[in-house]
Parts: C-alpha cells; sequence; structure tokens
C-alpha cells in the first residue's frame, strides 16, 4: 500500500481493513504509522541487499566486475517500483536523514566494504583502504540513487549515472 499509495495516501484505516487486523492489533507491534513504515523500509532495503549479495554468490567473475553488476543492478532498482517509492522517496522524508543513514549503513556501507575487500584481496584492484572507499562509494549511490528517484526522467539519469559510476570502478583496476 506504501508502495501504491505513497506514505501521505496510505492511512491506517485502510492498512487494518488490508491486513484484517484490529487498529489494536496494529498498534500492539508499531508506535504509529510512521513505525509501520520505517519496518516497511527496512524489509524493502533488506530485499534488495539480499538480491544483490545472491547474484554475487553465482557469478564466476572478477569480484571487482561483481561489484561493477551490483551497482548497476542497484542502479536499475532505483528507477522505479516499490524501492524507489518506500526507500528513495517516501523514506528519507518522512523518517529523516537519520534513518536514511542508518539503512544506508546496514545494507549497503557494510556490504560494498566486504565486497572491495575480496576484490583487493583477488587482485582485481589496487589496493586501497577498503573502509574509506566504501564510504565514499556508498556517498556517490547514494546522491545517483536520490538524483534518479527525483529525475524527471529516471531512465535516462540512471543511463548516465550508470556510464559514470562504470568509469570510476574501471580505474580501479590494477594498472
Amino acid at each position: 500500500m506504501f508502495a501504491a499509495n505513497g506514505y501521505d495516501g496510505t492511512g491506517t484505516e485502510q492498512i487494518v481493513a488490508e491486513a484484517r487486523v484490529t487498529r489494536g492489533a496494529l498498534y500492539h507491534h508499531f508506535r504509529d504509522k510512521a513505525d509501520l513504515f520505517r519496518a516497511v523500509m527496512e524489509e524493502a532495503a533488506g530485499e534488495v541487499a539480499r538480491r544483490l549479495t545472491d547474484d554475487q554468490s553465482q557469478s564466476d567473475r572478477s569480484s571487482l566486475d561483481e561489484i561493477s553488476d551490483g551497482v548497476s543492478a542497484f542502479l536499475d532498482v532505483c528507477v522505479a517500483g516499490d524501492f524507489q517509492r518506500i526507500v528513495l522517496i517516501d523514506g528519507p522524508r518522512v523518517l529523516g536523514e537519520q534513518a536514511w543513514d542508518q539503512l544506508v549503513e546496514r545494507h549497503g556501507r557494510s556490504l560494498l566494504e566486504e565486497w572491495l575487500t575480496r576484490a583487493v584481496s583477488a587482485g582485481d584492484m589496487d589496493p586501497l583502504p577498503a573502509r574509506p572507499l566504501a564510504r565514499l562509494l556508498i556517498a556517490m549511490l547514494t546522491e545517483a540513487s536520490l538524483a534518479i528517484a527525483g529525475a524527471p526522467d529516471p531512465a535516462a539519469t540512471r543511463a548516465e549515472l550508470g556510464i559514470t559510476l562504470t568509469r570510476l570502478l574501471d580505474g580501479m583496476r590494477p594498472r
């Protein structure tokens, strides 16, 4: 419902009717609509992270190519759909920057740091400290995702940002 109608267009009356629970049951599990939305946003972000991780575990490509594929897949998710509406558009507005930062930390930076560490260990990229590099790449991916979600033409913006991010990642290959 949050994906289809947005946060503001989804009322608790609709939620309890659709879920076939009482208002009391809803408020037993969640403080308010924002708390429920936080759980939905967490689930949407977690699902994307799981999907990206699953895609990585089934690849026989180099670690840096896997990172590039993961970045590309993430940008694709930002173009439309539930993730875009819940996590990128309504999430930061409804829950604020701190909730957004925590979500990025939990589902993005640590995952990217792990992938970068693997790429350095495999010799697929120049030795760089993974933690600060992950922080910088996450900042770029965060900005890219928000730019895609807010663009008049999300697909065109995704294409432009994808080319740029791929070029940056290619620059980390061993010389």
